[in-house]
């Protein structure tokens, strides 16, 4: 399985073991209700502790680099082109990827690198200056974990997105080559954002094993947006980290009845029941687990992948086709049992699974995924329907983006 870099938006940490994620609840009911004392204790803020750091200012200097190339005659299709030349080309910034930390749009300016978030605080915050309509957007990856240390990193994503006009928006990204699910983008407030900047900035110091630090920064993202999922479970890392039990169960148990997804709040609560000596309750919540990764496609998915690289080609076509009746729409899932079929000797299934991930690729690119140009331009009034024969999604630059 390959494991991604923590450094996309908002992070979620597990400790050694994995559970996959998806778009289905976890079937167990962990009959939590929630304590008002150890509540108020953790979630324990009155205001932002940080209100000096704004992740989207920029400064004059900023301002007059965009100026010196961005003028006010310039159409909005035009901004969008010049904007991605000013970030990503070589003769302006030429921001590079980044997983070190978490930066602000003016640390991301300065250091000419960044994850996905420092460097869409820059690009919003330069998109917004120039008049463009800009908000962060998040959007599920396939699951996949980096090992650091004794935690399993799970990360997530978030990119940019923006109204052209009624029927044509862009979406901005910032990323190594990395696999997106298919229709799970949402648009998301500056506040959740803010939210996940100090989560990151917890995770670097939870990393480093600096637990008092990582708090301080959980709970300031805790007070930005109370109902974050994330921020519940790696408050209950950090906590479970400084040998407070009662506390690390109370954020894992709050991190799941916020989210019935979150498999990694599940899955600490199985290993904290398993070190606390309750064989029973830990077995209950590895029951739930294994329940919920049989419904998930992409655990099958996975399942599948590791059977392809050991050469085991039958079972990774069972595998792969478990993942495609679970998700039907989802291309990935479709090229790689092409790929098993070719590998069987059977190339007419092989080019029947290929030209059906092509067409769910053209139906549903109106959801990004990632490429070498950043930027993505989507006309709604050209998406391709069943009796499409094209589709109208370009990247800047080219002679069809100047109609």
């Amino acid at each position: 399985m390959t494991l991604a870099s923590q450094s996309f938006r908002g992070i979620a940490v597990v400790a050694l073991s994995v559970a996959l994620v998806g778009c289905i609840g976890i079937d167990i009911d962990t009959q939590f209700i929630q304590d008002e004392e150890i509540h108020a204790a953790i979630n324990d803020q009155s205001a932002d502790r940080y209100p000096e750091i704004d992740p989207l200012y920029i400064s004059d200097e900023v301002k007059q680099f965009i100026d010196s190339y961005i003028q006010p005659r310039d159409g909005e299709e035009t901004r969008v082109d010049k904007l991605q030349d000013l970030l990503y080309g070589e003769n302006f910034l030429h921001i590079q990827y980044s997983s070190e930390q978490t930066h602000t749009a003016m640390e991301a300016f300065y250091a000419r690198k960044g994850n996905c978030l420092g460097v869409m605080n820059l690009y919003i915050a330069m998109a917004r200056y120039v008049g463009l309509d800009a908000n962060f957007q998040t959007v599920d990856v396939q699951p996949s974990w980096d090992r650091r240390g004794n935690l399993l990193v799970l990360s997530q994503h978030i990119n940019a997105s923006g109204r052209i006009s009624a029927r044509r928006t862009y979406v901005v990204d910032f990323t190594p080559e990395i696999s997106l699910q298919q229709l799970t983008s949402d648009i998301v407030s500056d506040g959740v954002a803010r939210s996940l900047y100090f989560n990151n900035l917890g995770v670097e110091q939870l990393i480093e094993a600096n637990y008092e630090e990582a708090l301080i920064y959980f709970k300031n993202a805790l007070f930005l947006n109370d109902e974050s999922s994330i921020a519940w479970n790696n408050i209950g890392s950090t906590y479970n980290r400084l040998g407070n039990s009662e506390y690390a169960e109370y954020a894992y148990r709050m991190a799941f009845s916020i989210d019935d997804n979150n498999a990694t709040a599940i899955n600490n609560l199985a290993k904290y029941y398993r070190r606390a000596g309750n064989p029973q309750l830990a077995g209950e919540y590895e029951e739930a687990i294994e329940r919920f990764n049989n419904r998930n496609p992409y655990y099958h998915f996975a399942l599948g992948s590791v059977a392809f690289d050991e050469g085991d080609f039958d079972e990774a076509r069972k595998s792969f086709r478990r993942a495609v009746r679970l998700k039907e729409e989802e291309p990935d899932f479709y090229y790689a049992l092409a790929g098993t079929y070719l590998r069987l000797g059977n190339e007419s299934e092989a080019k029947r699974y290929t030209d059906t991930a092509a067409r769910i690729l053209a139906l549903y690119d109106n959801v990004y995924r990632p490429s070498n140009n950043k930027v993505k331009i989507i006309d709604s009034s050209s998406i391709l329907r069943d009796s499409s024969s094209s589709i109208s999604i370009f990247p800047p630059g080219t002679r069809r983006w100047r109609n």
